[in-house]
């Protein structure tokens, strides 16, 4: 993604989990302002941990102050285990954060900076039920990122109030008449990009500019 970009493995619950590491470029000098988690697209149609969409989340996050780590679903790259329908792919980002909390060269305070989730597609799923289970264990995270939501292929989990939804209006892979549908009960705002598909062609930047706008309101 960039020139301070790390590769590395850790240990997971199906074995070796393959993820990027992208640090603010201002450490240590300025204090990480947290941690970011983000999850790629649907690992058995080309969906990996260096997607665009990803990377631009990443940026964003990274651009606020976060250290963001980016893995690779089961049976992707250097990732152990084979795909598990979003299941086991939970248990894996839980792992990552867990090793995320432990990361004291980042930050002193790495156990409790808040954590952002960030999730495009099937990631934006799989980040739903993952925010959901850290709530439920008494550890909710700062705030969700979704991109492209998966609501008409997956049960995508309802979200916090100040979840930012991005999607695009000419999207037909996930129609954006799905994701309405999906946010309508909660009362949840979705920021439709004109003219944007699925993977936001020459739309990236403005998936960047609208998380990095909206994060401090």
């Amino acid at each position: 993604m960039n020139a301070h970009t790390q590769v590395l493995s850790i240990a997971g619950p199906a074995g070796a989990i393959e993820l990027s590491v992208d640090l603010p470029q201002n450490l240590p000098e300025v204090p990480l302002r947290g941690l970011a988690l983000v999850a790629h697209p649907h690992p058995l149609f080309g969906g990996t941990k260096d997607n665009k969409v990803a990377q631009t989340l990443a940026r964003a996050f990274v651009q606020l102050g976060y250290a963001t780590v980016r893995p690779n679903f089961r049976g992707v790259g250097a990732t152990a285990g084979e795909h598990d329908n979003g299941i086991g792919e939970q248990d894996d980002l839980l792992a990552v954060v867990a090793w995320m909390r432990q990361q004291t060269a980042w930050s002193a305070q790495a156990a409790t900076l808040p954590l952002a989730l960030g999730g495009f597609s099937f990631g934006s799923f799989v980040s739903t039920h993952v925010a959901r289970r850290l709530a439920e264990a008494g550890t909710p995270v700062q705030r969700l990122v979704l991109v492209g939501t998966a609501a008409s292929r997956w049960e995508v989990a309802q979200v916090p109030a100040d979840t930012i939804v991005i999607h695009g209006e000419q999207d037909d892979t996930v129609p954006l008449a799905s994701v309405f549908d999906w946010a309508r009960p909660q009362e949840l705002p979705v920021i439709v990009i004109p003219g944007a598909d699925h993977f936001f062609h020459r739309k990236l930047h403005l998936i960047k500019q609208l998380v990095v706008n909206a994060w401090d309101r």
